[in-house]
């Protein structure tokens, strides 16, 4: 039996691999993805808080509108008290919708990755040439704002075609975070070269778990700690990345602000000069720099 392959990796176990340091001889390296997201008024996708009655759905589009008017600037204000940096995986949209907000974080020095045009689409449903002009649009639209193009991708709703990766390469882009199969990045093929993926959280992402397991803040918080817990543990052995993936219509409410603080001080305080707190962008770039 000879099974249907992607064909972008082959298989290996994490703990036969070779050893290296995360810089500064850091073991675990740890990195917050922040979701800036806007979705279209009376149609298209985007999560809900509770069933949605007919188009225009108020109750769910209001919802999640709160992520940008108030979760993401609570979640900024976190981060700021905390001294953490974040990525923030921007929907194209997001500039001319929420404009200042994603300024906001390039003033803290976060970095800013491609997320798609907007959360109401998925990518990987479309034809090859709508995918490419979907990304070269998006990606348009953040080199113009930034000053320079986005290195790392995640799709909307972690949506790819079969081609998605080597339109990401072809497009300039060096990282992936769609792929949620390692705690190492993994070099991945395409048909033009090679892009890097960089581990991505489905466990540790507030949407599976609060929206489709309802699971709540303290229960949230509980699992970043019991995976940072033993995570650090196994760093001495092998390097590891942790991520995290937060939404401000989740997390940034202000009932389940505040556990996922605890859990963020707590890996802070016992993490010590083990744990580096940084960005995807700069995973990507240590690990492709290794000798």
């Amino acid at each position: 039996m000879k099974l249907p392959h992607h064909h972008r990796y082959g298989y290996s176990d994490i703990a036969s691999r070779a050893d290296f340091n995360w810089p500064g001889g850091r073991r675990l390296a740890v990195y917050l993805g922040l979701n800036a997201e806007v979705f279209a008024y009376g149609s298209g996708l985007g999560a809900e808080l509770a069933p949605g009655g007919p188009q225009p759905d108020v109750l769910n589009y209001a919802w999640r509108d709160y992520g940008n008017r108030v979760g993401l600037p609570r979640l900024r204000e976190m981060l700021d008290r905390l001294g953490l940096p974040c990525t923030v995986l921007a929907n194209s949209a997001v500039y001319t919708e929420c404009p200042g907000l994603i300024e906001s974080f390039r003033a803290r020095g976060d970095e800013i990755a491609g997320h798609g045009r907007s959360n109401a689409e998925r990518q990987g449903i479309l034809t090859e040439a709508e995918e490419t002009a979907l990304i070269a649009e998006a990606t348009a639209t953040l080199a113009e704002q930034e000053g320079r193009a986005p290195a790392g991708w995640l799709g909307p709703w972690i949506s790819q075609s079969a081609v998605t990766p080597d339109l990401l390469h072809e497009a300039g882009y060096s990282y992936v975070l769609d792929w949620c199969h390692d705690d190492q990045p993994v070099w991945m093929t395409t048909r033009t070269g090679r892009i890097l993926s960089v581990p991505y959280p489905q466990e540790l992402n507030d949407i599976p778990q609060i929206v489709a397991r309802k699971r709540e803040a303290r229960e949230f918080a509980e699992m970043i700690r019991d995976a940072f817990d033993l995570m650090l543990a196994e760093s001495a052995r092998r390097p590891l990345v942790m991520g995290i993936a937060l939404h401000g219509y989740l997390m940034g409410q202000a009932h389940r602000a505040g556990p996922l603080e605890e859990a963020l001080r707590y890996m802070q305080e016992r993490g010590g000069d083990r744990v580096w707190f940084t960005t995807a962008g700069a995973i990507a770039e240590a690990f492709a720099d290794r000798p």
